[in-house]
């Protein structure tokens, strides 16, 4: 570290004209190439894979997205002429687009798509592949079909993508509330800036990277603004750890900026890049489970996490090098903010609180995790549907005409794809399209379709149910494991429940039966790293549990707000389940983030510990050196991702305040209060280590000792001082 930290301040015109050129070079060709964000579910051996590879074989031309135009008579009904003519029209110009193999409109026979008042109707598009372009041409041409006297709106899922708001507004509001935190920690505008202009660059290139691969590698449509919340939360943190080591060791020094710099790299950026390294473990520990939607995810976000370090190990320094010594003075404001003193402060008066009492302070701090985490008992993974849009939105729109026209379950059908044992022979077909009907459950059932072939037909079956409700959920499951097997051995046809409702259901099954092999896995893993690292048995122990609590804290938060509705009128949400993939995601990014704070604050302590400080001293001295830090940082993560609450789209609503949650009770509750009382309650047995494993184990050390001068055995709160 000391290597690169000196090679970048020295040469620090070149560093930055690099950093520059490669953030130029990343915008240009995201820029030039553009994006390609798809929301695919491959999930073998599932019944919804199986039906969509049924029908690939038999339509192949129909197995891309299948969208809806409802269309609504203000006055009259849809069969007058006026109407009529309009709709003709509108739907003759769809079916000429390209990629676009399908169009039944309202009228057709056997669609079943008008409703029994005839003021409501709906067409059915069907496009051959997942196409960007022609879903807006068909937005394009269904508006202009708008008149006083006809409504038209559209439903489905390459419709919710197209109408994806942009988040730029939110990240704008999330920075100025990372500034105003900066600001107010550092006490001066450039050390404040140079966190904020690290991340960026390094956010950037990331950002353009991941636009880049997107084209390369399947990527869900948010992962641009995941991989930019967490990016962003993350850069500003780990610059922000650095430049603060930069300032302390400066004052030590007596001013030597270059001296400074390889002390807070040797330190804070050892501690850094331990922290990223964890983070994105982490998030590649999701590709373990096997599911193709979470690979994007996890290597956009990993990406965005590995750039924003890099930028914090290189460009920093380099900043550094041409602002050290106006950064390293600051002000007044800044000096009384960051100069801990022996005996004085708040967080020397909150630490003694807490060790005069550490286990009603323990007891007290575990409860509040453990009641906030409560609602967690109750989570029901599943994908919300176009009900929980905001109103203003034409698939929101559109989701309360068929429910009101047709039902809810209209907004979901299940496609049932069949494969019949002989060429032609549709009397299983029947027999399939009466047993559906006989469900109590199911509103409607469209007439069976054929292949060319005469060996694949298709049938749609709506629920009476919401497509999020947990009565489809159970539909889904009757049908599969109950009416379908006894017709599929009296007549030899295969039959498969597919659609978008039904892969949803089996997604949030898949993740709900792998989750465990995930969290066991990062957990077993991450205590592997702190056992090496801190050489003790109970500081892996302690983190994996203190860990869990953020994490099922922040959770229970989402479930009380999401799922049951709390508070849900003040921030625009209507209550629905949680999406299968962000207790995965969560869960991921949370862990790692939990790390990184667990890192920085119980290396201070270990580091005071190893050079002579007793237990309470060694806990006194490392919080009252990283309290305000740690703070500061967490409050920038939480601001950060607490501005993407307002981002009007629910995924990115649900990680923003899951993680600002998390955030907020793992630097405040836990890293202020349950772990600082917890070390104290355990005293000297925190870092007890067997001989015959500490001799066995490699070494990884966050912080050298050779950088550690003696402490004063008078005065044990300057044991973590600097040369």
């Amino acid at each position: 570290m000391l290597t690169l930290a000196r090679w970048c301040a020295t040469r620090r015109r070149l560093v930055l004209a690099l950093w520059l050129v490669v953030l130029a070079a990343g915008a240009g060709v995201s820029l030039g190439a553009g994006s390609r964000y798809v929301n695919d579910f491959h999930l073998p051996k599932t019944g919804s894979q199986q039906a969509r590879e049924l029908l690939a074989a038999g339509f192949p031309q129909q197995s891309g997205d299948r969208d809806q135009i409802v269309f609504r008579a203000r006055t009259g009904t849809l069969a007058d002429p006026a109407n009529r003519r309009t709709i003709a029209a509108t739907l003759a110009q769809v079916a000429k687009l390209r990629h676009v193999s399908a169009v039944a409109g309202p009228f057709a026979p056997g669609t079943r798509a008008l409703s029994a008042d005839g003021s409501i109707g709906f067409a059915t598009v069907v496009l051959d592949r997942e196409a960007n372009g022609t879903t807006q041409r068909v937005i394009s041409i269904a508006e202009s079909a708008r008149s006083p006297a006809l409504q038209v709106e559209l439903a489905g899922r390459a419709i919710e993508q197209a109408q994806k708001t942009a988040i730029g507004s939110t990240m704008v509001v999330g920075l100025i509330a990372a500034i105003a935190v900066l600001l107010l920690s550092f006490g001066s505008l450039l050390a404040m800036g140079l966190p904020i202009v690290t991340a960026l660059c390094g956010l950037g290139t990331g950002i353009g990277i991941v636009a880049l691969l997107s084209r390369a590698l399947e990527m869900p449509d948010f992962s641009g603004e995941l991989a930019l919340m967490i990016g962003l939360g993350v850069g500003v943190d780990y610059a922000l750890f650095i430049v603060t080591r930069y300032r302390e060791a400066y004052r030590v020094d007596g001013g030597d900026v270059m001296h400074a710099i390889g002390v807070a790299m040797n330190t804070a950026g050892r501690a850094v890049i331990f922290a990223g390294v964890t983070v994105v473990i982490s998030l590649l520990g999701m590709c373990a489970l096997g599911i193709g939607f979470l690979y994007g995810l996890a290597v956009s976000s990993s990406i965005a996490v590995l750039l924003v370090l890099a930028a914090s190990l290189t460009l920093l320094p380099a900043l550094l090098g041409f602002a050290g010594h106006r950064i390293g003075r600051g002000g007044r404001l800044a000096g009384r903010l960051h100069e801990p003193r022996p005996g004085r402060g708040f967080w020397e008066w909150w630490i003694r609180a807490i060790q005069r009492r550490p286990a009603l302070s323990a007891l007290a701090a575990a409860a509040v995790m453990l009641v906030l985490a409560s609602p967690v008992l109750g989570l029901r993974l599943g994908n919300t549907d176009a009900g929980n849009d905001p109103r203003g939105q034409t698939t929101r729109r559109a989701y309360d005409l068929l429910a009101q026209g047709f039902g809810p379950g209209f907004n979901g059908p299940l496609l049932v794809v069949a494969k019949l044992p002989r060429a032609g022979d549709t009397a299983p077909l029947d027999r399939l399209a009466a047993t559906l009907r006989r469900d109590p459950d199911v509103a409607a059932v469209t007439p069976p379709r054929a292949s060319p072939s005469g060996v694949i037909a298709t049938l749609s079956a709506y629920p009476a149910s919401s497509p999020q409700s947990a009565q489809t959920e159970a539909l889904v499951s009757r049908l599969r494991d109950g009416a379908i097997p006894p017709l599929e051995q009296e007549t030899g046809v295969v039959v498969r429940v597919g659609g978008f409702t039904a892969a949803q259901i089996d997604f949030a099954h898949v993740i709900g039966s792998k989750l465990w092999i995930f969290v066991a896995a990062v957990v077993l893993l991450s205590a592997l790293l702190l056992l090496v690292v801190f050489r003790s048995l109970l500081i892996p122990l302690q983190a994996a549990v203190m860990n869990l609590l953020s994490i099922a804290s922040s959770l229970g938060v989402v479930v009380a707000v999401f799922q049951w509705g709390w508070f849900g009128g003040l921030l625009g949400i209507s209550g629905g389940p949680i999406q299968a993939f962000l207790p995965v995601m969560m869960f991921a990014i949370v862990f790692g983030l939990s790390m990184d704070y667990e890192v920085f604050l119980v290396s201070r302590i270990h580091e005071a510990w190893a050079h002579g400080a007793g237990p309470s001293d060694a806990v006194r001295v490392g919080l009252t050196r990283t309290g305000r830090v740690v703070t500061a940082a967490a409050a920038v993560m939480v601001v950060v991702f607490f501005s993407f609450v307002l981002s009007g789209d629910r995924t990115i609503e649900l990680f923003g305040l899951g993680l600002s949650t998390a955030v907020f009770l793992d630097a405040v509750v836990i890293r202020c209060v349950l772990l600082p009382a917890v070390l104290e309650l355990l005293g000297r047995a925190t870092w007890r280590f067997p001989a015959a494993l500490d001799r066995r184990l490699p070494r990884l050390a966050i912080d050298p000792p050779d950088e550690v001068e003696e402490p004063s055995p008078a005065d044990p709160s300057r044991r973590l001082a600097r040369v």
